[in-house]
């Protein structure tokens, strides 16, 4: 069972963003592999410690992104990819493009993926790779089970649960419940120095990206004023509540 597993690099979820120059300051912050990623790592290492093969890790990302990638074979992963362009750019679409030229290149069985990253929470990438490769494909996934070249996933639908059977090859995107990752231990993250580590560009595959969107401006939200405290009888509260509505927050 060959696994393609993709990850993403992400700000800490415990770190405060700062804007700066239209851009987000990366000076000093701490990065780590994106949440719902860790999951999609952790399913691959357990389909494949269950029926062999091979898991590989793979990421569109600048130079540092090799740290993400570092983790996930640090987790169990047995060899990462890199494409570090800058190119590719951050739009979902020339990721996807990028991705699915790696992808084209390799043989596998199952491609993994989170639900979405932290940073952004767009959720087109690995949606969008499916599209590309033409495999099926579920996102948010809770369980997932492999046999005889079929894949039975389930996934949380309204209330409710979704039992799915498709076909391999096939694309799934983890959601939080499906497992629950597992920390590099020391000797893992030893092993993972030695491990392959490939750093690829475009000019590897003989392809370009299309970015289909551009970012025109980026701002932090306007900060949040102190709430106010109406006095008086619930009758006053509520007309003085509705002037205040009509007038200062301009909603009525």
């Amino acid at each position: 069972m060959n696994i393609i597993v993709l990850v993403k690099q992400t700000f800490d979820t415990e770190e405060k963003i700062f804007i700066a120059e239209g851009g987000v300051v990366e000076d000093g912050v701490k990065f780590v592999l994106n949440p719902y990623d860790e999951y999609a790592v952790e399913e691959a290492i357990r389909i494949r410690d269950d029926m062999g093969g091979k898991v590989t890790v793979v990421s569109s990302g600048p130079e540092r992104a090799a740290e993400a990638l570092r983790t996930a074979l640090a987790m169990g992963a047995d060899e990462a990819v890199l494409l570090n362009d800058e190119r590719i750019g951050a739009d979902e679409h020339a990721v996807a493009q990028a991705l699915a030229a790696f992808v084209g290149t390799e043989p596998y069985d199952l491609v993994l993926g989170g639900n979405f990253s932290v940073d952004n929470g767009a959720g087109q990438v690995a949606v969008r790779l499916a599209k590309l490769l033409g495999i099926p494909h579920v996102s948010a996934i809770t369980k997932l089970d492999i046999a005889d070249g079929r894949a039975v996933c389930s996934r949380d639908a309204e209330g409710d649960t979704e039992i799915l059977e498709l076909p391999l090859p096939a694309l799934f995107t983890a959601q939080q419940g499906l497992n629950e990752p597992r920390y590099p231990s020391l000797q893992g993250i030893m092993k993972a120095k030695k491990k392959p580590f490939r750093e690829l560009t475009l000019d590897d595959f003989g392809v370009t990206a299309e970015a289909r969107t551009a970012r025109a401006e980026l701002f932090l939200p306007p900060q949040r004023q102190a709430g106010k405290l109406i006095s008086g009888e619930p009758g006053e509260q509520a007309q003085e509540l509705f002037r205040l509505l009509r007038t200062e927050a301009k909603v009525v």
